[in-house]
């Protein structure tokens, strides 16, 4: 059974919906993968996906600009019905703004880990202001999203004044993959912090993309 039917199953897809009109979702490249793996499960073949840069998961403030220049992209090229797949992810209403200015809409919740948890379930949860998250993305690229935009591989005597006030890492898992399990604890290990693993499939970023 390979990782797409193994997910289909703990994340029952519904109806798959058949439609014409086509919906551009401008999306964050950390969730690409997710993405892609939701729409070849469900038969999404309407999603037309263009993202932005994953790096811009560590420089929130490049998000809005980035996002308005694309929607403006988007409609140049014909496109009526625009997604955005991002939650506010630390813009600060930015993306709000934009999507009631636009006339459009966006993944719900504050964060990508609270829409893979499931928002109702992440705000429910009292004990985690001391966690740092990481998804299968961040999983797979630690160094390249956490230890060099923070300058730790230059300045590795920081560690702690970073995550001093941390006590563990919870790593939310979209696939069961021991290997990027190994990861995580890797990563949980460099920063010396506690290590929790949280399968969470793709919460609620399936059930909202199976409405656009």
């Amino acid at each position: 059974m390979d990782i797409d039917q193994k997910n289909a199953e703990k994340n029952p897809p519904g109806d798959k919906r058949i439609t014409k009109q086509k919906v551009h979702v401008i999306a964050c490249g950390a969730i690409a993968r997710e993405i892609l793996a939701l729409t070849r499960i469900n038969g999404l073949d309407h999603i037309d996906l263009h993202c932005l840069p994953a790096i811009y998961h560590s420089y929130p403030q490049k998000i809005a600009p980035a996002l308005e220049e694309a929607i403006a992209d988007a409609r140049a090229r014909g496109f009526e019905k625009i997604f955005i797949g991002y939650a506010d992810c630390g813009t600060g209403g930015d993306i709000d703004r934009i999507c009631e200015r636009e006339g459009v809409e966006r993944l719900s919740g504050p964060h990508c880990y609270s829409f893979f948890t499931g928002n109702e379930a992440f705000a429910a949860r009292d004990d985690d202001i001391t966690s740092f998250f990481l998804t299968d993305f961040l999983a797979r690229q630690f160094e390249a999203f956490v230890i060099v935009p923070l300058g730790l591989d230059r300045h590795p005597e920081l560690r702690d004044m970073y995550f001093g006030n941390y006590r563990k890492v919870v790593y939310l898992s979209q696939e069961e993959d021991p290997a990027l399990q190994a990861k995580a604890k890797e990563a949980a290990a460099y920063l010396g912090l506690d290590y929790e693993y949280r399968y969470t499939g793709y919460g609620d970023l399936a059930r909202e993309l199976l409405t656009v």
